[in-house]
């Protein structure tokens, strides 16, 4: 039975890069119903509107969608279209996982997932200015808001991925040694779902400055971290770089109703339309959808395919160190299948 997906290619290299994956699924022999759709600068072009209703009523009807970069409008509007997309699903648990594929780089059998919370801290938006003699922007407040809710959902959310991924060990990631109350509360929740899991996967908990250091020293000590939204945001482009950049690297956005399935990195407007671009990571972002989709062995078929072609080096684009255009790259993972 065929399965519907809110397609949105979004803007720049986006177009391109979804026609690709669109092709390897096709070859793969997937069954998917496409319902494409619009969001970003190309929605503003056309409708005048960022996030247009069609797309949100799409993805409330199919609950899946699969998603090219987004530009956000300057001056008005959504501070992030991906933002607003992840808030009114509640797409809570932002997941980026890092593998080694590229051969002859700093950093072998790299293999991380990060578990990021995705609509609690400082990027919920609670922010204002502060007026002192005269001055209306004297000074900027921020607040983090963390919850005792939000806090549990996502860490277990993280400890089942690690169960269902036969993983070994989650890694909790604060900064409750400075931010007692609202970081204090994430870790103390942690170590308490932790609880439940005792004997089936390990844990431990670091201090996101340590994280960080560790991650460019010992990257094979990690297996899934957790941690809150900013930190996540920063560490999960930091684990993409040890294996590479984020041309290869896919993000899943999950909630209790949709999910949400991208490339991470950005329009690159420097070479849209020059069909020059690398689809791998919205490939891989297809090949998690479809592991959501409890498709696991086609899944690995994509992946096995786009890691073959990858590690050969004979027909990969630019930024994979080729000369291949995406017609090309995609042509040699649909044989690769």
């Amino acid at each position: 039975m065929a399965t519907h997906v809110t397609l949105i290619p979004g803007d720049g290299i986006g177009p391109g890069i979804t026609d690709a994956t669109v092709r390897v699924l096709e070859a793969a022999g997937c069954d998917f119903i496409y319902d494409k759709q619009l969001a970003g600068m190309a929605a503003v072009a056309a409708l005048g509107d960022p996030m247009p209703e069609a797309t949100i009523e799409s993805i409330k009807r199919t609950r899946l969608a699969l998603k090219g970069p987004l530009e956000t409008p300057v001056g008005g509007g959504y501070r992030s279209v991906n933002v607003a997309l992840r808030k009114a699903f509640d797409l809570y648990a932002n997941v980026r996982p890092a593998h080694t594929i590229r051969p002859g780089g700093r950093f072998e059998n790299v293999d991380i997932v990060l578990v990021r919370e995705n609509t609690e801290g400082l990027y919920i938006g609670i922010e204002h200015y502060i007026p002192i003699d005269g001055d209306p922007k004297a000074a900027a407040e921020s607040v983090a808001l963390i919850t005792r809710a939000g806090s549990e959902r996502i860490v277990r959310y993280a400890f089942e991925y690690a169960v269902s991924h036969k993983r070994k060990k989650v890694t909790l990631v604060h900064k409750a040694n400075i931010l007692k109350f609202s970081q204090g509360l994430f870790l103390d929740v942690g170590r308490e779902v932790a609880k439940e899991y005792a004997g089936r996967i390990a844990c431990d908990d670091r201090i996101v400055d340590a994280c960080a250091m560790q991650l460019v020293l010992k990257p094979e000590t990690f297996d899934v971290i957790v941690t809150t939204n900013l930190f996540g945001d920063i560490l999960s482009d930091e684990i993409s770089g040890l294996v590479g950049g984020l041309g290869l690297a896919p993000g899943a956005n999950i909630g209790a109703n949709a999910a949400l399935f991208e490339a991470v990195h950005g329009t690159a407007p420097d070479i849209a339309g020059k069909g020059i671009a690398n689809p791998g990571a919205l490939l891989l972002a297809a090949c998690m959808m479809l592991d959501h989709l409890g498709d696991n062995t086609r899944a690995d078929r994509v992946r096995h395919a786009l890691e073959t072609v990858v590690r050969q080096g004979k027909t990969v684009t630019r930024d994979l160190g080729g000369t291949a255009n995406t017609d090309q790259f995609t042509d040699a993972i649909i044989a690769s299948l």
